[in-house]
């Protein structure tokens, strides 16, 4: 198998003007009519304006096109999207992250849309966020957003965010009894950018999975001592996490911008913060460098003729500044098309800044066989069933297995 062009660097992302003309023909611009099924995976604030405020803006514009949404748990929207497509079903269009493309497109699950999308459609978006969705040397999907973990604090309980992981301990020592000063979702996404900053990797050339390094083990090796510093607090639970946060219990979370709209409704906009995550003391002051990922729609490979013609019109019409512009105002989204301006929002600023550390997540097949192997390695490391080196080497023997397998 070819693989497919990587973004060259995340700095490109936050390089890009954000204030050039979009290029998309607006939804309304024809006589348009049918009905879309959209299958999705949002929740809370992001689901609010997809229904409340996106869909009906399209039917405002396009009266006779019906958009029927249908919300489907996120750790199963995958498994079930390819297996109703496989057998000839499956919703026109599906909203997922850029690591989904290059399994969907193998499977022949998505179309290509290189045939509809000219250059004069894709350069109204940021270059690397196209490139991002490119498999083979075909395009899979539009871009809405770009996207990656930063650091949040309550400016209640921290007035200052810590530039390294040394401050992060010093103010979470001196927390109040009861109230942590960081809480870690420790899943595999949300740390990973310190075992990036730590000089861990996951692939060689040949996509073969290399987790089990040094490098590894001494990102393993600080975060099992993460929990014995006074104030720190850990947790495979991403509900438990924010509801710390949102509480005023915890000072710190590190999350992306998709939870900006739950945090600021919970603690009032005034209290919340962001800022990239702290340099990692422990390795020279290293940066961390998290995934940066893109939430893009896509299209079901079953369909063709007028039916593709009408979902690539709303697929232009979500990526656009009438949805994605919504999405940047009232959730955080970071806008992969030019023409919406997020340069007077300081908070989606900071994310712009922590991109520029960012890891792209790869979209290789071979991508989806990382995910529970390499959250079973950090949960192993926590709960003391195995040392670092065990797990680490654990994992990487399962996802190389679960790749020969695929």
């Amino acid at each position: 198998m070819k693989r497919r062009s990587f973004i060259k660097g995340s700095a490109a992302l936050a390089a890009t003007p954000l204030l050039a003309g979009t290029g998309l023909r607006l939804a309304g611009a024809q006589d348009l009519s049918g009905k879309l099924a959209l299958w999705h995976g949002w929740t809370g604030a992001e689901a609010d304006t997809l229904n409340n405020t996106i869909i009906p803006a399209w039917k405002t514009a396009n009266p006779n096109v019906e958009v029927e949404a249908l919300a489907v748990p996120f750790d199963q929207l995958k498994n079930k999207f390819s297996t109703d497509t496989a057998t000839g079903g499956g919703p026109d269009l599906l909203i997922g992250p850029a690591d989904w493309v290059g399994e969907l497109a193998t499977g022949e699950l998505i179309k290509a849309l290189d045939d509809m999308a000219t250059s004069e459609i894709t350069d109204a978006y940021l270059p690397a966020t196209i490139d991002q969705l490119k498999f083979d040397g075909k395009l899979y999907g539009l871009p809405e957003s770009f996207e990656c973990v930063a650091l949040y604090y309550n400016t209640d309980l921290v007035k200052t965010a810590p530039k390294d992981t040394n401050e992060v301990y010093s103010v979470s020592a001196g927390m109040a009894s009861g109230t942590y000063g960081l809480a870690l979702l420790s899943n595999f996404y949300h740390p990973a950018g310190f075992l990036f900053g730590f000089g861990g990797q996951l692939f060689d050339d040949q996509n073969k999975c290399i987790l089990s390094s040094p490098e590894t083990v001494n990102f393993l090796t600080w975060l099992g001592n993460f929990t014995t510093k006074p104030g720190l607090f850990q947790q495979n639970d991403d509900a438990a996490i924010s509801s710390l946060f949102k509480s005023g219990k915890a000072g710190m979370v590190v999350n992306g911008p998709w939870a900006l709209g739950d945090y600021t409704g919970a603690l009032g906009a005034d209290k919340v913060a962001v800022a990239p995550i702290p340099l990692i003391s422990e390795s020279n002051n290293d940066p961390a460098k998290p995934f940066l990922g893109l939430k893009q729609m896509m299209m079901n490979n079953n369909i063709d003729g007028d039916q593709a013609t009408l979902a690539f019109e709303f697929m232009k019409f979500f990526t656009g500044p009438e949805s994605a512009g919504p999405l940047a105002e009232k959730n955080g989204h970071l806008p992969a098309n030019k023409s919406i301006d997020i340069s007077g929002n300081e908070i989606a600023q900071a994310f712009v800044k922590q991109a520029e550390t960012a890891t792209p997540t790869p979209t290789i097949p071979e991508m989806g066989q990382v995910w529970d192997p390499a959250g079973a390695m950090i949960t192993a490391v926590l709960a003391g069933d195995q040392t670092p080196e065990e797990a680490a080497k654990d994992a990487q023997d399962k996802i190389n297995k679960a790749i020969e397998n695929m």
